[in-house]
């Protein structure tokens, strides 16, 4: 049966159409009924995914091209998901590398291609969008050829088949000048180059490798039987991480068919299911023969390297937006998406409002802040605080592998800022007219980074950082060098307070907008705090003509993202976020409590 099974990883940088093909793959094995009606893309099916243009969470569909099945495995390409790339790719046996005709090889492509080659997997180069004008098919086949050979490919990855054509056109060919009408030719290799999944006789053995979620039946392991035969109500047992062995009984085997899933009675080896009615499972355990179990060497999965502090949202205007503002529904919610997010943990502190979550990093964290706040949350978010640990009596903190690449003149202002923040420049050499530099360097000081490394090199830095370890603290890292504005009244802002103000920072709010008492709605131009009023209208005497008031000039506010605000922020200030709209506020919103609360931090 296995020999007639291919299971194969689609790797791309974002926006070079992987997602696209996928969907022209199923459409030309007809996966769908006659006129039924289908989005755009099939597998971003969450909005985040479609705006922020990568792919959170890898998902599975399988297509049938005559009496072979392929299983497709579309991949995460960012580095803060980088424990799901590695985990996903363990159930391929090749990969699709899909480059753009124009663009070529893209950074992001280099993460998941260099897991990829290091599983030994079988590579077929896919270069898309040969029908742009001004593409150049030849020099991208260079170029993938000398990526791979630069990442250690072997003999056998770097004799790569390449396949051209148009996935937004629906068709593929072996030869760019020769356009086709569909996409046999690259199912055709596709069968032809990927080895079929291996089929193993033997006690049986599957590792999970991932999670969903059902609300009917609870958590359901997904992965490939790696030996042997699984059956429907077959007794096995689950290795765990601590290397106990737990007995428990399968109810009930589903394998990926299309877009869904049908329920078998039996798996063999090589194929990937979903088994349900298991109980206490997680990612990396074995499910084993009970007669004679057998654990595969496991998967490790990051631990998580930063936490946030994550509370309701108590500011004057709280209630405004959302339909969730209790600290019930933020429990609930919160501890619902450990379920399926592996990386994440969830840890209640001694107030009943108030959680501490952990995970990966900024980018991880501001994923599920903004799939809560879409969903209707209302909450606030402290400053990030990356985790540190007692190791042999020596205070340590996670430390992360940073790769930069920048073009040659402004090389020496990413080092300064790196090293600024305790990071270790390790390697420096030019690749084509990029530089490509690696630093050791703490997770603190990866905080806020990305934002001076992207002004500094106007925007062409390109940044991928990866945990390492934890190793002895490197001591203080300079914080934000300005202080804040706060507004001193709750009400709308005016043109003419924030025009006189304007020498004193850089306001984040525009004129006629709400503001709160203790809202930070700018950057003072100073170290210190600086309350103002910017609420006051302008008094008119007849000794000055009203209409110069509309030759006020004021400098557009400075908006943030998610990621910026959270990354923004001091030690006392939270991050309010509802579904409409993201402010900065200090934690204690009136002045003379503040100034209360640092002395008593100062006697403490």
């Amino acid at each position: 049966m296995s020999s007639n099974i291919r299971n194969i990883a689609i790797i791309a940088h974002v926006d070079h159409g992987k997602t696209t093909l996928v969907d022209k793959i199923i459409h030309s094995t007809t996966q769908f009924r006659e006129g039924q009606v289908f989005q755009d893309l099939i597998l971003d099916n969450n909005d985040q995914e479609r705006e922020r243009g990568i792919t959170i969470v890898s998902k599975n569909v399988s297509v049938r091209y005559g009496d072979v099945k392929i299983n497709v495995i579309d991949t995460p390409g960012h580095a803060d998901f980088g424990g799901e790339v590695e985990r996903v790719l363990k159930m391929a046996d090749g990969v699709l590398l899909l480059v753009d005709a124009f663009e070529g090889p893209m950074p992001q492509t280099r993460f998941v291609l260099q897991k990829a080659i290091q599983l030994g997997l079988k590579p077929i180069v896919v270069v898309n969008k040969v029908d742009k004008p001004n593409c150049r098919p030849d020099e991208v086949h260079e170029q993938v050829f000398d990526l791979m050979f630069n990442l250690g490919a072997t003999e056998d990855q770097l004799d790569f088949v390449a396949v051209y054509g148009s996935g937004k056109n629906g068709w593929m060919s072996l030869d760019y000048k020769k356009p086709t009408t569909d996409i046999i030719p690259l199912l055709d290799t596709i069968v032809k180059v990927i080895p079929p999944a291996p089929h193993r006789e033997g006690p049986v053995q599957m590792q999970v490798t991932s999670l969903d979620y059902s609300a009917f039946v609870g958590r359901i392991a997904i992965g490939r039987v790696f030996r042997g035969t699984l059956k429907a109500n077959q007794q096995i047992v689950i290795s765990k991480a601590d290397g106990t062995f737990k007995k428990q009984k399968i109810k009930e085997l589903q394998v990926f068919e299309g877009l869904g899933k049908v329920q078998v009675n039996e798996v063999e080896a090589g194929e990937i299911c979903a088994v349900i009615g298991l109980e206490d499972f997680e990612i990396g355990d074995t499910i084993c023969d009970a007669e004679n179990p057998e654990a595969l060497p496991r998967i490790s999965v990051d631990e998580p390297t930063m936490n946030m502090l994550f509370t309701i949202n108590n500011s004057p205007f709280y209630g405004q937006d959302g339909k969730f503002v209790t600290s019930r529904h933020l429990r609930d919610r919160l501890f619902k998406e450990t379920e399926k997010n592996l990386a994440l943990r969830v840890q209640e502190t001694d107030k009943e409002d108030t959680f501490l979550v952990f995970g990966r990093g900024i980018l991880h964290l501001s994923v599920l802040i903004e799939t809560m706040r879409r969903e209707g949350y209302e909450l606030q978010v402290g400053q990030p605080q990356v985790i540190f640990k007692e190791i042999d009596g020596v205070r340590c903190e996670p430390i992360e592998n940073l790769v930069v690449d920048v073009p040659e003149t402004v090389a020496g202002k990413v080092i300064e800022l790196a090293t600024q923040r305790k990071g270790e420049l390790l390697v420096m050499e030019p690749r084509g007219d990029m530089q490509h530099l690696e630093f050791k360097i703490p997770s603190r000081g990866l905080i806020g980074l990305r934002n001076n490394v992207l002004t500094a090199t106007q925007g062409e830095a390109i940044m991928t950082h990866r945990y390492s370890e934890y190793a002895p603290y490197k001591g203080s890292i300079p914080e934000r060098n300005n202080g804040s504005l706060i507004s001193k009244d709750t009400g709308k802002t005016t043109a003419y307070s924030i025009d006189k103000l304007q020498d004193r920072g850089t306001f984040f709010v525009d004129p006629g907008e709400e503001v709160y008492m203790g809202q930070v709605i700018g950057e003072h131009s100073r170290d210190n705090d600086l309350v103002v009023n910017a609420l006051e209208g302008k008094k008119l005497t007849n000794m000055r003509a009203s209409g110069s008031d509309d030759s006020v000039r004021i400098t557009p506010a400075v908006k943030f993202s998610l990621e910026e605000a959270m990354e923004y922020i001091q030690k006392d200030e939270y991050v309010e976020i509802t579904p409409k709209t993201i402010r900065m506020r200090k934690i204690y919103l009136d002045e003379g409590e503040r100034k209360r609360m640092e002395k008593k931090v100062e006697f403490a």
